[in-house]
C-alpha cells in the first residue's frame, strides 16, 4: 500500500516595495472617498434638517396667526359699535359747541382719534375675516404692474422676472399682500439719501413642504436698503400690531401673511446682503394648487 504525503502549500508570495505602495495608495483612497460620502450624507441631512424645520416653524406660525386673528375679531366687533356712537355724539355735541371754538375743537379733536381707531378696527376685522380666494390665471407681469400702482412707488422700484409663467392667485389678495411688503420697504428708505432703488425679482424654485415633499414654487423676491430689521423682531414681524415704524397700525405685514397662507404659499423673512431686509413670497405654482382650491373656484380661510 502506497503511503500519500500531504502537500505542502504554496509559501506566501512576498510583496514588492512597488506592490506594497499601490496597496496601501488604493486603501487611502477609498477611504478617502468613503470620508467624501459620508461628509456628503452628512451635509445633506443638515441640509434636510434646516429645510424641515423651516417648513414646520412656517406651519406653527400660521395656526397661531389664525388663532390670534379669531381673538381679534372678537374684540374688535365688540370696540365697534361703541366708537359708532361716541362718533355720533361727538359730531352732535360740536353743533351744539360751534359757538364756543375752544370747546368745539376738542370735540373735533375726539371725532378724529375715534376714526383713527376706526381704520384700526376695519383692518383687525381684515386680518381677521373669512376670506375667499378665487383663483383665476394671471401673467406675472401683469400682478407686478398692479403692485407697483398700489403701492404708490414706480420710480423707485426695480423688477426682474427670471420667467413669465402664468400663475394662479387671488388677483386682488395677492396685489394687497404683496403691496403692505413694497410699501413697508419703501418707507424704510425714504430718509436713503443715495436714491437706491427697492428690487422685486419674480423666479421659481423647488422647495420642501413640512411633510417633507418638494413643491414648485413661484417666488417673490422684494429687497429693501432701508435699516434692516434685527434678528429678534423678524420673527413677531407678522403679528397684529407689531411695528417697527412710529405710524402705522402694524396689520399690513399680518394681512399679507394671511392672504400668502391663503394660497397655500408662505413668507420668509432676512437680512439682506449689504444692509436692508429680504421678504421672500412663496406661493406654490399653478399645478401644485389644485389641493387648495374646491369645486367653486375657491378655498376659505
Amino acid at each position: 500500500m502506497t503511503q500519500m504525503t500531504p502537500a505542502t502549500p504554496d509559501a506566501p508570495t512576498e510583496l514588492t516595495a512597488a506592490e506594497l505602495g499601490d496597496l496601501m495608495q488604493s486603501v487611502m483612497d477609498t477611504a478617502e472617498r468613503l470620508q467624501s460620502t459620508h461628509d456628503a450624507l452628512q451635509d445633506q441631512v443638515l441640509r434636510l434638517e434646516r429645510e424641515l424645520a423651516e417648513a414646520n416653524a412656517q406651519l406653527h406660525r400660521s395656526r397661531e396667526l389664525a388663532s390670534l386673528g379669531e381673538m381679534a375679531a372678537g374684540i374688535a366687533h365688540e370696540i365697534r359699535n361703541p366708537l359708532a356712537s361716541i362718533q355720533l355724539y361727538a359730531e352732535v355735541l360740536a353743533e351744539d359747541l360751534a359757538e364756543l371754538p375752544q370747546q368745539a375743537d376738542l370735540c373735533g379733536k375726539i371725532d378724529r382719534s375715534v376714526r383713527r381707531m376706526d381704520v384700526i378696527v376695519r383692518d383687525v376685522l381684515q386680518f381677521a375675516r373669512e376670506s375667499t380666494v378665487r383663483i383665476e390665471p394671471l401673467v406675472v407681469s401683469e400682478l407686478m404692474d398692479r403692485v407697483v400702482a398700489e403701492s404708490g412707488g414706480s420710480d423707485r422700484i426695480r423688477i426682474t422676472v427670471a420667467s413669465q409663467p402664468d400663475i394662479l392667485v387671488d388677483a386682488s389678495l395677492m396685489v394687497q399682500a404683496l403691496g403692505n411688503i413694497v410699501r413697508n420697504g419703501l418707507e424704510s428708505m425714504e430718509s436713503d439719501p443715495t436714491g437706491e432703488l427697492l428690487d422685486i425679482t419674480v423666479d421659481e424654485q423647488r422647495l420642501r413642504r413640512p411633510d417633507g415633499t418638494l413643491q414648485d414654487f413661484t417666488v417673490f423676491r422684494i429687497e429693501d436698503r432701508g435699516c434692516g430689521i434685527p434678528e429678534s423682531d423678524q420673527e413677531r414681524l407678522f403679528n397684529p400690531f407689531f411695528t417697527t415704524r412710529a405710524s402705522g397700525t402694524g396689520l399690513g405685514l399680518a394681512i399679507a401673511h394671511r392672504v400668502v397662507d391663503a394660497h397655500g404659499g408662505h413668507i420668509q423673512v432676512s437680512d439682506r446682503a449689504g444692509g436692508g431686509t429680504s421678504f421672500e413670497v412663496r406661493v406654490p405654482a399653478k399645478t401644485e394648487l389644485d389641493d387648495i382650491t374646491s369645486g367653486d373656484g375657491g378655498t376659505s380661510t
